[in-house]
Order: structure tokens, then sequence, then C-alpha cells
């Protein structure tokens, strides 16, 4: 099923209501992914209405005076690592707490990060051996092209996967570790050459599955290639659900900014087909809407709930899936112009979503406190319950 931004308004309209004094939000007990940090208190209490009755949703500020924040990954502590795009900068979010929110520190600055445009320090992703091998994995940009490396410890970035298209636009990003243990990589087709994303031969338009050596993972579509999926103009935003449902973001289209089911070998369409399309040989998205009012980037899941972070459209976008992997009810819409731009979204260990704004940048409007990173808690599910 497909749904425009439009019916989903409607329903949130109808069925707003205000948090009460009944319901506590906050973590559970520590689980397998680590201790969860010392979240300061809700300072806001939007709610947002769903087709199954009323979900309320507590937003609390952790992190203030950011810069462009891009990845959201968390470390066995239940802190999270944040990449900034443009400062190059990896930064420690939690577990400590200080009076306005989680302590921010800076944890290291890549000098081989060349920031313009959207390129710069993108994706970021924590080894599934952290414990043992302390090791990052970063998306990022130079100026001939993006590329995938990885920082061990104290030592250099050492680039694994390198000749993703770099442009001045459209150069993906997402970064994250699949339920396999294998690398998932998107992205972006390069605005000069959007022929790439139907080029087997490109490593553009592309989500990519290697090993932690930067080597085709067993399995992919083609042996000898990184690429799982093609057809893609820009992805930014790769997430699973419990039965190892792969959802991603796809953005930069003209009339169309979609979230797809990306499943082994499919081809998404780009630059044949703009959100859905007519021709059997490319598979359709599970959602879409108008670009201009969502160009969506981080997605995250959270029990039966799939949320994505709009840049252009200022807002949220929430679905409620089955375990068929159909879309139930209409889409929600959350934060609608509070915050700016969003941009990053992820699910945290404690069932919480993050949220990064995006406002320190050419098309953004900043206030005093830009950019921040917000927690989402909902009261029916996930680190709240009512």
């Amino acid at each position: 099923m497909l749904f425009h931004r439009g019916r989903a308004a409607a329903v949130v309209s109808v069925a707003l209501l205000a948090l009460t004094a009944g319901c506590s939000f906050g973590p559970p007990g520590p689980d397998q992914a680590g201790s969860p940090p010392n979240l300061p208190r809700p300072s806001a209490a939007p709610t947002a209405g769903g087709d199954d009755g009323e979900r309320e949703v507590a937003i609390t500020v952790l992190a203030r005076t950011l810069e462009v924040p891009w990845g959201i990954a968390f470390l066995p502590d239940g802190s999270a690592v944040v990449t900034e795009r443009d400062t190059a900068r990896i930064l420690k979010v939690g577990p400590e707490s200080t009076s306005s929110g989680l302590k921010v520190a800076e944890l290291r600055r890549l000098d081989e990060v060349r920031a313009s445009g959207d390129g710069g320090l993108l994706g970021i992703a924590v080894s599934p051996a952290y414990a043992t091998d302390k090791t990052l994995f970063v998306y990022y940009s130079t100026d001939e092209d993006n590329r995938i490396g990885k920082l061990s410890g104290d030592g250099k970035l050492e680039p694994i996967l390198t000749g993703i298209p770099r442009s001045a636009e459209h150069n993906g990003g997402a970064l994250a570790f699949g339920p396999d243990g294998f690398l998932y990589a998107g992205t972006g087709d390069g605005s000069a050459d959007s022929g790439q994303a139907q080029d087997p031969k490109s490593l553009g338009g592309k989500i990519l599955r290697i090993t932690t050596a930067g080597k085709p993972a067993s399995g992919n579509p083609v042996k000898t290639s990184p690429v799982w999926s093609s057809g893609h103009r820009n992805v930014q935003g790769l997430a699973w659900d419990k039965t190892k449902r792969m959802y991603a973001t796809d953005r930069g289209q003209p009339r169309s900014a979609e979230l797809n089911v990306v499943t082994k070998g499919k081809n998404y369409g780009w630059p044949k087909t703009d959100g859905v399309g007519t021709d059997p040989k490319f598979t359709n998205p599970l959602a879409f809407w108008p670009s201009e009012a969502s160009s969506c980037a981080g997605v995250g899941v959270v029990e039966t709930m799939v949320a994505t972070a709009c840049v252009l459209g200022q807002r949220v976008q929430l679905l409620s899936v089955t375990g068929g992997g159909t879309v139930l009810g209409s889409p929600q819409e959350l934060l609608t112009g509070e915050y700016g731009r969003l941009r990053s979204l992820v699910a945290a260990p404690d069932g919480s979503f993050w949220v990064g704004t995006s406002n320190q940048e050419e098309a953004g409007r900043p206030t005093p406190e830009d950019d921040r990173i917000l927690r989402l808690v909902f009261s029916d599910g996930g680190a709240g319950r009512s």
C-alpha cells in the first residue's frame, strides 16, 4: 500500500491529546546492548494521534549547539557516537548527564574529510565486536570520492572501500550493520550523472553489503560485487525490524521521497521511476511523499513503528507496519515545523528514537540551541508505557 502525506495530516489533526500525569516515560532496565544513559526529564510533550486510537509521545532535548549532526550509533555503555557533517568531528553523547542534557565530548576530528554541499562526515556504525576491537566505521567524503573507513582505537582512519561517486549533492551516506553481521552502506548516484544508479559497474545509487575489510559479502547478488540493491537516488537511512526486514529512505528525486523495503538484488527504479512506477522490473516504495514536504533521511524501527526524519518537510513521518510488512492505517506526522529541519533518526537500545536537527547549514534557520538531538518516547511502546 502507498500513502501520500495529505492523508497522514488528516489523521493526526483529529486525535491530538495533552500528555497526562498518569503516564510514565523512561528507559527500561539494562539489556544486551548496554545500560541506558542517565536521561534528563522530558522538557516538552507534544502528542500525535494514531490510527489505533491515541498515541502520546514525550520529547527530551538530549544535546544542544551541535553543527549538522548526521550519523548516530550506540556504544555498549548506552552512549552514542555522533558525526558532524561539516566539522568532521565524532562526538560522544552520554552516558553522563549535565543540568541541560547529556554530556557531549569530542572524540576525534578527521582531517581526511572534505566537506562541501551535502558531503562530509556522514554515517557511522559501531563494530558488533566493539567491546574487544574498539572499532568504528564511517562514511566520508574526500575531494575525489566518497569512502568507507574504519577507526580502531586511537589509530588512523583506514579506508576500506573507495570510489563511491562524489558530487555537490546526492552523496548518500547511510551506514549500519545488519542482523547478518555485514556492513551496509547507502550511496547517492551523484548529481552530475544520475545514470549511475542503473549501471551495475558503478557504486553510485546503490545499497552496498560488505565485510569489515571492505570486500563483497558472501551471498551478494553478484559474488564479486558489493552491490546489494540498485536504482536508488540518495540513500541516507537504513534500519531493520525484528523480522530482519530492511528499510531504506531515498531522497532527492524531483517529485517523491521514498521509504523502501529493500531485498536482495532488487532494482528500485531511479532514474526510470520517481515514486511509484508501472514497470514490473522495478520495485515500488512502501510509502512515498511529495519531496518538498518530506525529503526524509534517517530511519529507525521500534516494535511495529517505523519512523523517518524529513529535512525539507521539517517533520517525522511515523508508520505502523504489520508483521507481514504492510502499512496499517495512514502514516502520522510529528513535530511538524517545531524543531526545523530534521535529518538523523535512529532507534536507541532503550526503545526510544533519537532525532537530530539540521539547521546549522545553508538552508536552515538555526535558533541559539541548534543543532539539537531529541529523544522521543511513546506511551504505547518502546521505552515508555502508559
